[in-house]
């Protein structure tokens, strides 16, 4: 995608419940946290949801898109940041590495202005609030990931899940023939709303 091609948009600046998708973001990093802090030591090579990675492999990728965050809500741009949070950034700890990154994020999405903000992404410039509904999905998704594979708890925040519902069905609409995102999974008219969501973003609850 071009970047001259993509204009800021705030549509994600707000929920029904008037939290900014950056505090949705914030929360979502908050309840993955509690996940990863309950994986035990055996348990970070246990396969997840997303079969190309193990559940340590999701937690790095979850903290290197808080680094990221932290950067790019900055104003750096990928090339500035470069390949200074390529590899393993989960250490000998990675529930610590984990929340050492959140403290950075969070700093960067509460900071004055920040949803205002252009962010300089892989794929075009975006608001920061379009960015904060793009990372809030990932981090909230992928922390069921984790609790998935690893036999943790895997009911979501209904009210997460609600604001998050948007945000998929529009991030998929642009996204998904791309290859960003798995198949949209047919689910029981009846299904609870968690169990939708998943399956909008290829995961059977």
């Amino acid at each position: 995608m071009s970047a001259a091609l993509v204009r800021p948009k705030l549509r994600f600046m707000t929920t029904t419940n008037k939290a900014t998708t950056g505090e949705l973001y914030v929360r979502a990093m908050a309840a993955t946290q509690r996940i990863i802090d309950g994986v035990a030591a055996d348990q970070w090579g246990a396969s997840t949801p997303c079969t190309e990675w193990n559940a340590r492999q999701v937690t790095n990728h979850i903290i290197g898109e808080n680094l990221w965050a932290a950067e790019l809500f900055r104003g750096k741009t990928i090339e500035q940041v470069g390949n200074t949070l390529d590899g393993d950034l989960t250490g000998n700890d990675p529930a610590t590495a984990y929340r050492r990154s959140v403290h950075v994020a969070k700093e960067a999405v509460e900071a004055p202005g920040a949803m205002q903000s252009i962010c300089h992404l892989s794929f075009g410039d975006y608001s920061g609030a379009d960015y904060a509904a793009q990372l809030f999905m990932d981090t909230f998704i992928h922390g069921w990931d984790i609790a998935r594979g690893t036999g943790g708890d895997t009911r979501l925040d209904p009210e997460l899940v609600a604001a998050c519902e948007p945000i998929a069905q529009e991030l998929t609409r642009q996204f998904r023939q791309a290859g960003v995102f798995g198949e949209d999974l047919q689910v029981d008219a009846d299904a609870d709303p968690q169990t939708r969501l998943l399956a909008l973003l290829g995961r059977r609850a």
